[in-house]
């Protein structure tokens, strides 16, 4: 059960000035949402500090992960402090939730990446800071449980600098044995754990004046310049990753809690003084850049960076406000929408709890409740121009990762999507496909009667996918292993033919198809052309054939795979006036398109990811050799920190199934790993044939 909470602030937020935006990102265990409560209880926005272990977190108020201890989803916090208008979004730390991680990075002027002092720099702080790196965003590092007995804080910090570059600077020290602080800012002298106060002042104002002449020039003269002075360049040098600040704190005892509060109010930029969002106007190569401005009075741009669903509510998407004032009961257009929607639920988002306001300003975060026009990435706007506005999107990864499933209810595979759908629109990273459908693209696997495919980024994604089943929508599954997305090709040009008649008694059915199909480059999908002559199959049949074409490609021909990167083009048919029908047209259209793939040299394809395997470095031979006897390529080494090593290769996603058991064998359980699609490539013949022999064509008639 959750704590007592203090009561949520619903009233409007009175200057943009005062608003500080920040995601607490970092690996799992790191104490982002202990780090979360204890700014909270700091503000007063909570009376007591809930527990991740108890499952009394404000955060954390999801049943799943209150069992896991761990967050799986963003959640939003806000707290009033002296003036100071928090807004917080606590990530989760596990790399199979990145995809919750990476979009918060779109509603924040700061990322804080939070470092566990006792494990040191993980992978997710590696890639949670080049992300924001990417995105223009101040970044700041938060070196939590410094209270450890044992923790050596000053070589931590040296790796930091060593991983990260000289301009990560501490702007406090912990001192007292990890039972305090000191400020290394504002102030200039006191003692501490290691570490003069007196240099990490001097070293902070040099960096800091290093942006403008005019202060450089004044700090050589003068010898120093008052820290009070430097709001200006300090900002600069916060947008142009100049400096980069280090706090060390301990969530657990409050130690340097309130310290961080105060750089978060007084050093952090607020809306107007950060790097402006990446919005694009236009579409495709020719969208331009496009700055919003900080300005109530404009007309509305807001973006959703996150969908989740509330039990009371439905449907809640978290909203970053980036011009103009959203106003509760106001009509604006989602994207190309021509039919705007009325705002009827304005909220305030506590974790789960939420307060209806009046108004959010530009900077500020808000939920919209039971619109269901709003998905993921949307742009909401009141003025026509902005139509074709969207924001630059963040890289995420591709979910390479896949379960077939199934409800083990008769009937229920109707609801079984309809969930799967409402979970995939929570997360980004999570893909649902139908192989074997009559119509549509390529399905994840072998096609056997409209399986369901999802995909996420590991087997923990999937794992917490099949508990949400179970809990809290009653839907029972039987998982299949992971499948492999294989696709099938061509890789020469052939022509095939299919008459189709049929006589029954009464009407009957014919068509008749010749085409020609052409492979394309790996990637380009597929191009229907018709270039028959003389009406020999009349244009109004030419849809069935193209929608015969269809089935054949998403159904595949050698192996059940779906068909991709091939060019079909209808030849020539005849009809009759009588007997011909769309469903005669499909038929024959199918049937000759899979007698020309069989004479057009097909090929079974497979998915290449790329891989980065961070380990111990005195596993660095048995992890290449390992990648190599699994037909894999190692592209290159890192040394991100002492004694670690990522080795960054590829390999066929068939070849990695249950990779993280070898690599626990091969590291003593220090070993991890990411997977990120690249490319599909033909398999080995050995590999063809054995898929092909496991297929049998269903000639449906």
């Amino acid at each position: 059960m959750s704590q007592s909470l203090a009561p949520t602030p619903t009233g409007p937020v009175d200057a943009i000035a005062s608003i500080r935006t920040l995601a607490l990102t970092g690996p799992a265990g790191a104490g982002k949402t202990t780090l979360a409560e204890a700014l909270l209880l700091k503000t007063g926005a909570i009376k007591t500090a809930g527990s991740v272990e108890k499952g009394s977190t404000v955060s954390d108020d999801d049943p799943q992960e209150r069992r896991m201890q761990h967050s799986l989803q963003t959640s939003m916090l806000h707290a009033h402090h002296d003036g100071l208008h928090l807004q917080m979004l606590d990530t989760p730390g596990s790399p199979d939730f990145i995809g919750q991680a990476l979009p918060a990075l779109e509603a924040v002027e700061t990322v804080a990446v939070v470092i566990n002092a006792q494990t040191g720099i993980e992978l997710m702080a590696l890639r949670l800071m080049e992300a924001a790196a990417r995105r223009g965003l101040t970044r700041m590092l938060i070196i939590n449980k410094i209270d450890v007995p044992g923790v050596d804080l000053a070589s931590l910090l040296s790796q930091v600098q060593q991983t990260f570059g000289r301009e990560c600077l501490p702007m406090n020290l912990p001192a007292q044995a990890g039972t305090g602080v000191q400020d290394c800012f504002f102030g200039t002298e006191g003692e501490t754990d290691f570490g003069s106060v007196a240099d990490a002042h001097r070293a902070l104002v040099e960096q800091v004046v290093e942006v403008d002449p005019a202060f450089v020039d004044r700090y050589l003269n003068d010898g120093d310049v008052p820290a009070t002075e430097l709001h200006t360049p300090l900002e600069q040098a916060l947008r142009e990753g100049h400096l980069i600040p280090v706090c060390f704190v301990s969530a657990r005892t409050g130690a340097g809690v309130a310290e961080l509060l105060g750089v978060i109010e007084k050093l952090l930029p607020n809306p107007t003084e950060a790097n402006p969002p990446q919005f694009l106007q236009g579409e495709g190569e020719e969208a331009q850049p496009l700055q919003v401005a900080m300005d109530p009075e404009r007309h509305v741009v807001a973006h959703v960076f996150k969908i989740l669903s509330d039990p009371y509510l439905g449907k809640l998407a978290m909203v970053r406000v980036h011009q103009g004032t959203l106003r509760r009961n106001a009509q604006v257009f989602v994207g190309h929408a021509r039919k705007p929607v009325r705002l009827a639920h304005l909220l305030r988002l506590q974790g789960r709890q939420h307060v209806d306001i009046d108004q959010a300003l530009p900077g500020e975060l808000c939920a919209l409740a039971k619109l269901d026009d709003l998905h993921f990435d949307a742009v909401l706007h009141d003025a026509p121009e902005d139509e074709h506005l969207h924001l630059s999107p963040v890289e995420l990864p591709v979910a390479v990762h896949g379960l077939s499933l199934r409800p083990t209810r008769h009937g229920d595979e109707q609801r079984l999507w309809d969930v799967l759908a409402r979970l995939v629109e929570e997360d980004p990273c999570l893909r649902l496909e139908r192989a074997g459908e009559a119509e549509g693209g390529a399905g994840g696997g072998n096609a056997q009667g409209g399986e369901t495919l999802v995909y996420g980024l590991g087997d923990l994604h999937l794992r917490c996918l099949l508990e949400r089943l179970k809990d809290p929508y009653k839907v029972e599954v039987v998982a299949q292993p992971p499948r492999v997305a294989y696709r099938e090709t061509i890789a020469a040009a052939a022509e095939g033919h299919h008459r189709h008649k049929k006589q029954t008694g009464g009407a009957g059915q014919f068509g008749e198809v010749w085409l020609r199909v052409e492979p394309l480059a790996r990637g380009a999908g597929f191009e229907f052309r018709d270039e028959v002559k003389g009406g020999a199959i009349p244009g109004a049949f030419m849809p069935a054939v193209e929608k015969g074409v269809r089935q054949a490609l998403a159904r595949g021909v050698v192996a059940g795979y779906p068909l991709q990167d091939l060019r079909v083009t209808v030849l020539d048919g005849k009809h009759h006036t009588v007997d011909s029908k769309e469903v005669a047209f499909i038929t024959a259209a199918r049937k000759a398109l899979m007698a020309a793939v069989k004479e057009a040299r097909p090929l079974v394809l497979e998915p290449i990811v790329t891989v980065e395997i961070t380990a111990p470095e005195s596993a660095t031979g048995d992890i290449t050799g390992d990648l190599a006897a699994r037909r894999g390529q190692v592209s290159g080494t890192r040394n991100p920190v002492t004694g670690q090593i990522v080795v960054l290769g590829s390999a066929p996603l068939a070849e990695l199934s249950a990779y993280q058991n070898r690599l626990n064998a091969l590291t003593s359980g220090q070993g991890r790993y990411t997977l990120a699609f690249s490319h599909h490539e033909a398999v080995p013949p050995s590999v063809q044939a054995q898929l092909i022999s496991q297929h049998r064509v269903q000639d449906d008639e």
